[in-house]
């Protein structure tokens, strides 16, 4: 419109930075495909301990060769810790307290892809305070 271009016109194009963007947005997607499931049923007690003690699901994938714990400041933007804890269900982070950090599992397969991490859920104190009241008539 009056010798102004408007809009995304092919000669403004960097086709090298696309071909990139391309590269990394495939990479990615391969690596999540090519990852196990997460971690199922990921929880804690939720009492106040200085020990955080990590509990979770077998995996059903048969190329499952362990598990990761991850875990950061609560003040941290991404993970900044991780610890390869083998073919275990349980784990305890010791002198590790849940206030002052947050904790993550991921799997890790027999070709060192590793899963989305799975945050833990609180476990009630008493689950059996938890459960329906009845009121005899």
């Amino acid at each position: 419109e009056n010798g102004i271009q408007y809009g995304d016109l092919p000669q403004f194009d960097d086709f090298n930075y696309i071909a990139n963007v391309a590269r990394v947005n495939a990479a990615s997607l391969a690596a999540l495909a090519l990852a196990p499931a997460r971690p199922k049923n990921v929880v804690f007690p939720s009492g106040l301990a200085n020990d955080t003690v990590i509990r979770w699901d077998a995996s059903k994938e048969p190329d499952v060769a362990g598990s990761e714990i991850v875990w950061r400041d609560t003040t941290a933007a991404t993970w900044t810790n991780s610890l390869s804890v083998g073919n275990v269900l349980t784990y305890t982070m010791k002198g590790m307290s849940k206030d002052n950090y947050f904790f993550g599992v991921r799997a890790v397969d027999k070709a060192g892809n590793k899963s989305q991490v799975t945050y833990p859920r609180p476990l009630p104190r008493n689950p059996a305070s938890r459960a329906p009241q009845t009121v005899a008539p």
